[in-house]
């Protein structure tokens, strides 16, 4: 994998750590998560009329893509409901690189090299690790966390397959984010009414700034998937999780045991494996 693929795709895992903790520091998280998803809209939309239209074969996945995303979103604010960052996040995140690498194996056709192979399960590995311990997640927790590993990984391939087919990477990117973008907040709506969504509340320009960086974020792992196998730039994205453990260490008050030390050097060992 190039240099500047890696960086790129770490630099994605920082700022995907960072819109993270903002959810999860927030008090109404569903609601915090519809913001997002506005301003996801709305930078993407602009985005998507500056750019060529996608392929016409990779409309399909675009649109199935932006579904997949609404189902991530609920089950990651189901997660972070019931359990902490430190916790839910490593679950989450850590379930989906085998996933993928799987996933891309059956539907792409990718073979990964037996040292990638044994980066992408070392740094899977390592991330579980960082979620076992004495504060473990209650049984609903852990089914919303791995839930949302399984929409991860789905999304995944989907994009994967859909943006090596559209010829425009970035603008299949700025149109599935609209899509998605659009859709979120019309299942809060169809919870809540649109009078709980566009009512005055504090923290909508940071949930608002959160939804910039994650569209930056998921926009450089989509860049880096033509470059690269699908397998391998997830699983560095998945190093996310070292900067969510420092993240909810530092502002959010939560533990940095020992055992997250240890895991972080495996996931360390892993990153240098694929990279």
């Amino acid at each position: 994998m190039p240099d500047r693929i890696v960086l790129l795709v770490l630099f994605a895992a920082l700022l995907h750590a960072s819109w993270n903790a903002l959810l999860r520091g927030g008090q109404d998280k569903l609601w915090s998560m519809t913001m997002m998803c506005v301003a996801v809209a709305g930078c993407s939309t602009i985005a998507a009329c500056a750019l060529p239209i996608p392929a016409p074969e990779s409309w399909p996945y675009a649109a199935l893509s932006a579904v997949l995303h609404v189902g991530y979103n609920l089950f990651l604010v189901r997660s972070y409901e019931a359990g902490d960052l430190g916790r839910t996040y490593p679950i989450a995140r850590g379930s989906s690189p085998i996933l993928i690498t799987v996933g891309a194996a059956i539907f792409a056709g990718e073979a990964l090299s037996w040292q990638v192979a044994t980066g992408v399960l070392l740094i899977s590995f390592g991330i579980v690790c960082l979620a076992l311990g004495r504060h473990r997640l209650s049984p609903a927790g852990f089914r919303s966390a791995l839930g949302t590993g399984g929409f991860i990984a789905a999304y995944s391939v989907t994009d994967g397959l859909g943006v090596r087919l559209a010829a425009q990477p970035m603008a299949y990117t700025a149109w599935m984010c609209a899509m998605w973008g659009v859709l979120m907040p019309l299942v809060y709506m169809s919870r809540r009414g649109a009078l709980s969504l566009i009512a005055s509340r504090p923290g909508r320009g940071t949930a608002l700034l959160g939804g910039v960086v994650s569209l930056v974020a998921y926009g450089l792992v989509i860049y880096a998937m033509q470059a690269a196998p699908m397998g391998a730039v997830s699983a560095l994205r998945e190093t996310s999780v070292l900067f969510a453990a420092l993240l909810g260490h530092v502002f959010l008050g939560e533990p940095l045991s020992i055992q997250k030390c240890a895991a972080c050097v495996v996931i360390t060992a892993g990153i240098f494996m694929v990279g």
